[in-house]
């Protein structure tokens, strides 16, 4: 009888820890570096691994530098360059970091939720401290995240002519859109 209430403790121990730690294969991520002169360096990954953890706060998201889709194939091939993200060398973008002031957000509550979190984004291999805004809304048990941000591409070392005749935006926009 020992043996069965400690077994049933342990399952719902686990089921409880479980159901903390939510995540998605779905999550997208758009890329937007167009400028007046070229609306071509735009992009969207929309095979992102994502997590957020709602009792600890901790975010973490994953996108492979090969699965962002443009418009133009070139422009492609380009963007996963060894002259720009070096897709061989350094597959993913990754972003980790954990939620300001979490006791805000009620994730069992239906309700909209802003929020800052503090972590780290690493592109191309560098990685920078990184506070970045996001809207948290959950709605009977789902949980979707949006953040919009941008990001300086010479923080991360990607240069180049395109940049300097103006083709390419300096500053990068970003959007993370995730269903938990």
């Amino acid at each position: 009888m020992k043996k069965i209430i400690l077994f049933i403790a342990l399952i719902a121990g686990t089921v409880s820890v479980n159901a903390q730690k939510k995540t998605t294969t779905t999550a997208t991520v758009s890329f937007d570096a167009t400028t007046p002169k070229d609306g071509l360096p735009k992009a969207d990954n929309k095979a992102v691994i994502g997590s957020i953890n709602t009792q600890t706060g901790e975010v973490a998201f994953e996108a492979a530098v090969s699965n962002f889709s443009f418009a133009n194939p070139q422009m492609q091939g380009h963007f996963n360059g060894d002259k720009w993200m070096n897709s061989a060398q350094y597959p993913t973008f990754t972003y980790t970091g954990k939620i300001e002031d979490l006791k805000k957000v009620k994730f069992a509550k239906n309700g909209t939720y802003k929020v800052n979190v503090n972590g780290q984004l690493t592109v191309k291999g560098i990685t920078k401290k990184s506070k970045i805004n996001g809207t948290v809304t959950v709605n009977n048990g789902s949980i979707n995240v949006v953040s919009n941000f941008s990001i300086n591409l010479s923080d991360y070392g990607i240069s180049g002519q395109p940049i300097d005749a103006g083709k390419v935006a300096k500053d990068a926009k970003v959007t993370v859109s995730a269903n938990f």
